[in-house]
């Protein structure tokens, strides 16, 4: 029996938990013990890393950072700590439009040129054996091998993080990951340590808008967005720097699954995506992203209404356009999945000279954390001589001996200066990589947050309010049913508090879900601004009407027409989709006689895994399916998800009569065939209210 719940639990405000300014959060009093580190130092602040100034970069002295992110990267091996359900593709890039003026990068300047290069596509919290499908961030990390050396551009499918400051990232994956007491959830935030450290943590709201929206349950891999989040510098060959944040846009648009479909898929099919990007590689449906990029100057940074150095905000597309300049196309799945998914290894300090880093706090951290993370899951130092890691332009170095040492370095120096073998290989200070010249102001160095860090709310706003009506459902539901799952009263309360400055729709919606007043909205450390709305931060608007990518499930029983079958399978194959036959058995034999295998078995292929439907069936083959569960679940769940539905006499007579199926405009007979190809490529979103009941 469960324990009453206490509404009275004491609420935190802004100015007790992650604050700004430098001020110190908790203070240990009484029983309660000092932070300290594992030498038993005590900890003042760890909240904030060790600047030189508010805005400057994180200085290597900072023992604590370096210690903790250090620990946490070697918690577990041999898998990935996050990150660790994973999959990828070989491919290439193609610069199409020559970023000269801005950079000497090569592969942003040369034009025309296919780079080779691996990427990875990921979740975040679940182990290696999770699913695919859980409402969750997805890794978008591609290793380009460029003439001049690989660049990692290790992002995000969302174009913000949960945390400003790299020093609090264990913190925040230790609460999303199953509580160690009890070793549960897996691959779920919807617990109770995840929404106390983010309800004690504001800055992590812009972030967990993206997580309870539509772009954490992707459609597909093929249908994801990209972000490298963090603000990077180009650099001419004056040394002239260009602010630059990267973007990869897919060209079948962005698309998502509904929440109830995600769940059903799991239990169906828990390799969904990555049997998806397998499957359309395989058939040459190449998956291909455009690429693209925002640049600014630092003049025209100052004048945002945020700091673009602070990885919790976006710079709107409508502020500051993105400019595409190539594309990348993935062409061939790996031989060995462990040799090559596995075993790469990416690390946001790769990239090649004329790009460089600008002082974003949390990148900093991650400059130290990702190589050291390698060193722990690969074991050696020498894990770039991996065949998925080798550059595939000539290298060199002086790096001795090690773990797994598969070159074999000849004559008598590794080192430099030397002067007894000419021909080795020396730095090149014409040619060789160059930091950006900052001019740094006095400051003074601590653990302190910039003021222009301060604002959580504003963004987050922005998120909410350019969301079409169908998302900001979504949104709300995905709240309640999240905070449905925690069970500490406060912490839920604690959560509305936040959401209250976000947007009051939002917050009522969510409470009335729970069955919870309002509590007084927390207080914000910086105004609250209505920034101006960014339709470019929605998904249904951004997923394309085509079947191109959609994929149509076709049941078929004995006795089936197969002049029909054949009709369907051609136009969808001619409007870009793909087919696969259901059927009750595996083998049917049709109304000519010829006998077909079909792709799946009806009770084994539920409709949550097709993007529309097609019943062709024969009336003795639909009285006998009227009668099986997974049957009507078939069609039912295609209603319920709002999908296009094509029907035969026999199902209607059969088996629609038993279901609340409303045959609206996506549910038409076999004769409309043109009517169910237009259906197909998209959903008929306004049927979704009267399906199930959202906040």
């Amino acid at each position: 029996m469960k324990t009453t719940i206490n509404h009275s639990d004491p609420v935190k405000t802004l100015d007790q938990v992650a604050g700004n300014g430098g001020e110190p959060q908790y203070q240990a009093e009484g029983d309660i013990p000092n932070l300290t580190t594992q030498q038993g130092v005590v900890i003042s602040d760890n909240q904030n890393s060790l600047k030189r100034d508010p805005r400057g970069p994180t200085l290597l002295e900072d023992f604590v950072l370096r210690e903790k992110i250090t620990h946490f990267d070697h918690e577990r091996i041999p898998e990935r700590i996050v990150h660790a359900r994973g999959t990828g593709a070989h491919g290439y890039f193609e610069l199409t439009e020559s970023l000269a003026q801005y950079t000497t990068a090569k592969i942003l300047t040369e034009t025309g040129v296919q780079t080779p290069l691996f990427t990875r596509f990921s979740t975040v919290a679940g182990n290696k054996g999770s699913k695919d499908t859980p409402r969750d961030v997805r890794g978008f990390a591609v290793k380009m091998y460029t003439s001049e050396g690989n660049w990692d551009i290790v992002g995000n499918n969302m174009p913000v993080f949960f945390i400003q400051d790299a020093i609090k990232f264990p913190d925040l994956i230790h609460a999303v990951k199953p509580e160690p007491d009890r070793g549960f959830p897996q691959a779920a935030s919807a617990h109770d340590t995840f929404w106390d450290f983010v309800s004690l943590s504001p800055e992590t709201f812009h972030n967990l808008m993206w997580l309870m929206s539509d772009r954490a349950l992707p459609r597909s891999l093929r249908m994801m967005e990209g972000f490298g989040i963090h603000s990077y510098r180009l650099l001419d060959k004056d040394g002239k720097s260009t602010f630059v944040r990267f973007h990869w846009k897919p060209k079948l648009g962005v698309q998502s699954l509904i929440w109830d479909e995600a769940v059903k898929i799991s239990g169906a099919d828990p390799d969904y995506n990555r049997r998806d990007l397998f499957e359309s590689i395989q058939m040459g449906d190449y998956p291909e992203w455009e690429f693209g990029v925002q640049l600014f100057t630092e003049e025209e940074a100052d004048k945002f209404p945020f700091d673009h150095l602070d990885a919790t905000k976006l710079i709107p597309e409508e502020l500051v356009p993105v400019k595409i300049i190539g594309k990348m196309v993935l062409n061939r799945y790996p031989d060995n999945f462990f040799a090559e998914t596995e075993q790469v290894a990416f690390c946001p300090s790769h990239l090649p000279n004329g790009i460089d880093f600008s002082n974003d706090p949390l990148l900093h951290g991650r400059l130290h954390s990702y190589l050291d993370t390698q060193l722990s899951r690969l074991g050696s130092p020498n894990f770039a001589q991996i065949p998925i890691n080798a550059p595939k332009c000539p290298f060199a170095s002086n790096q001795q001996d090690g773990h797994m040492q598969m070159h074999v370095p000849k004559g008598r120096t590794l080192y430099e200066p030397q002067s007894l073998e000419p021909g080795k290989p020396r730095a090149n200070i014409k040619e060789g990589f160059k930091s950006f010249a900052e001019k740094c102001d006095d400051g003074v160095k601590g653990r302190i947050r910039a003021e222009s860090f301060a604002d959580h709310y504003s963004q987050p706003r922005m998120f909410y309010r350019s969301q079409t009506p169908a998302e900001q459902a979504h949104i709300a539901t995905a709240f309640a049913f999240e905070l449905g799952k925690v069970e500490t009263a406060h912490v839920r309360t604690r959560t509305l508090s936040h959401l209250i400055n976000i947007d009051q729709d939002l917050a009522n919606r969510v409470a009335t879900a729970l069955g919870m007043d309002l509590p007084e909205a927390a207080k914000p450390q910086a105004p609250i601004l209505d920034m101006p709305e960014s339709p470019a931060v929605q998904t249904i608007s951004l997923s394309p009407k085509m079947l191109k990518g959609r994929q149509v499930g076709i049941l078929v029983g004995a006795g089936s027409k197969k002049a029909t079958i054949e009709k369907y399978e051609n136009a969808v194959k001619a409007a870009g989709g793909s087919v696969k036959i259901v059927a009750p058995s595996i083998e049917v034999k049709l109304d000519d006689g010829t006998t077909i295998q079909a792709d799946e078995r009806v009770a084994g292929a539920p409709s949550v895994l097709f993007d529309a439907v097609v019943s062709i069936i024969m009336p003795d083959v639909a009285q006998k399916l009227a009668k099986d569960s997974s049957t009507l679940d078939w069609f039912n769940d295609a209603f319920n998800h709002c999908k296009a539905i094509s029907y035969c006499p026999a199902t209607a007579e059969f088996i629609l009569s038993k279901l609340p199926i409303e045959k609206d405009e996506f549910v038409t007979p076999l004769e409309e065939l043109d009517t169910f190809i237009e259906n197909a490529k998209t959903r008929l979103w306004e049927r979704e209210p009267k399906v199930r009941d959202l906040a």
